[in-house]
């Protein structure tokens, strides 16, 4: 029992002595080559190594031995190089799809036995990646294909999305290649129209984090448009020197331009044509008429109309007009700036009675209370200006116990003048800016003089 035990004990040792060394992760791609490098160490001097072998999963790819020697399974594929008795490398080249997967390096020593490491290979390709703008044709109600991005042969397969601002929506397939890649196609869908033509759109392909943007334009095929410029609305007798403009785009590109009158007529012979324009040298009566512009390219023609008036006289009309618009632009101008200067101001006015008000309340008064005792009475106001347009009024005697709160029910006589003057505030504005004149005799100084009309 005890020599069993001692035995266990050795092998223990042994084994924790031990170390296969190898890549725990080794990435590659297709067409590259794979180097996968094994090596056994020990603590222990006793330890021989008798073998190191490669496998992919239970067969073997190659082989180094002291006793047997080297040996490799494909020599078009893999190379085995010894870099010692305890150390070897495994290339392979060039890298299929097939070689992803799991690699086993297994060294058999003595006394020990055998140890194992293992190499997860994986193996990745990166796509080709292109695209380009269908042409697309007005005239169908259908949508058509406007663009196809592509991304071929990659592994992992690519993810394409579209940026642009034609509205449409997209597709995209995904096709197993036999090598073991992948072949991502997206096509964008749009309607054609004719604004469409030359519009910016993007083809942005991520693969593995990255994004991959190919910019293109849209292809819209489609007959001319056509417009007419140069006809100011003052074309008049004998004024020299006007014209006429045709403005034609298309897709493929106009090739002529036709002018000619609306009723099939021949041309004024005041008139001259080159190219796309229409020159008068002098207007007369045979220039009032409407002209036609043809423009042609290889999907067909458009035409605009251009009906031209005539006048006896200039017309003055559009001078006043532009002089009445900016005018009215300075007198908006200048009506803002009026406006914010009031506003401007009357704040101001607003902050500055505020602060007088708090000054008023927070100061020492400015009346005594009354004696319980007396008859509050005031002589009339020595300020004629301020009430002479009023009707003749009546001096009225209060009693103290008709007015507000007794000075005996607060604390402070003080607070009770603030809140009778707030009292006849509230109820009279008008005595905001009236002051009575201040008598002589002391008996004076208590009382007031209200007048009932003011209350009306």
């Amino acid at each position: 029992m005890q020599l069993v035990l001692f035995l266990l004990g050795l092998l223990c040792s042994v084994l924790q002595a031990q170390d296969v060394s190898v890549m725990e992760k080794v990435t590659a791609y297709i067409g590259d080559e794979i180097t996968l490098p094994c090596s056994f160490t020990s603590t222990d001097p006793s330890q021989r190594v008798s073998q190191i072998m490669w496998l992919n999963g239970t067969e073997s790819l190659a082989a180094s031995s002291g006793h047997f020697g080297d040996y490799v399974k494909d020599t078009q594929r893999y190379q085995l190089v010894k870099q010692s008795n305890t150390s070897i490398v495994l290339k392979i080249s060039p890298v299929k799809y097939s070689d992803e997967g799991e690699y086993i390096c297994e060294v058999t020593s003595f006394p020990a036995g055998n140890a194992r490491a293992t190499t997860t290979v994986i193996v990745k390709a990166k796509p080709q990646n292109s695209a380009l703008a269908n042409t697309t044709v007005v005239g169908d109600d259908r949508e058509q294909v406007g663009a196809t991005c592509t991304s071929a042969h990659g592994r992992p397969p690519s993810q394409i999305t579209w940026h642009t601002a034609v509205p449409g929506n997209w597709s995209t397939k995904i096709t197993n290649n036999p090598d073991g890649t992948y072949t991502v196609t997206s096509q964008y869908f749009m309607m054609p129209i004719w604004t469409a033509d030359g519009a910016a759109v993007t083809c942005v392909i991520n693969y593995e984090s990255e994004d991959y943007s190919i910019p293109l334009t849209f292809s819209v095929q489609y007959k001319p448009v056509v417009t007419i410029e140069g006809f100011d609305d003052n074309w008049h007798l004998h004024r020299n020197g006007v014209y006429l403009t045709c403005n034609g785009k298309g897709n493929p590109p106009p090739t002529s331009y036709i002018w000619k009158t609306l009723d099939g007529s021949p041309l004024p012979s005041s008139v001259r044509i080159k190219d796309n324009m229409l020159y008068v040298d002098e207007v007369d009566e045979r220039v009032n008429r409407s002209f036609l512009c043809e423009v042609t390219n290889a999907l067909g023609s458009r035409a605009s109309r251009q009906d031209v008036l005539v006048r006896a006289k200039p017309n003055t009309s559009g001078a006043g007009t532009t002089g009445g618009i900016i005018g009215g632009i300075i007198a908006g101008i200048v009506g803002v700036a009026v406006a914010t200067t009031v506003a401007m101001i009357c704040r101001q006015q607003r902050r500055n009675e505020t602060a007088k008000d708090e000054e008023e309340i927070d100061g020492p008064p400015t009346y005594k209370p009354p004696p319980p005792s007396l008859k509050l009475q005031t002589e009339p106001p020595s300020r004629e200006g301020l009430l002479k347009n009023q009707p003749h009024q009546q001096e009225t005697t209060y009693d103290v116990e008709m007015s507000p709160p007794k000075p005996g029910r607060l604390s402070d006589p003080r607070l009770h003048l603030a809140l009778e003057d707030d009292y006849l505030e509230q109820e009279n504005p008008i005595y905001n800016e009236y002051h009575p004149y201040e008598s002589e005799s002391p008996r004076d100084d208590h009382g007031f003089m209200m007048s009932p009309a003011v209350y009306v």
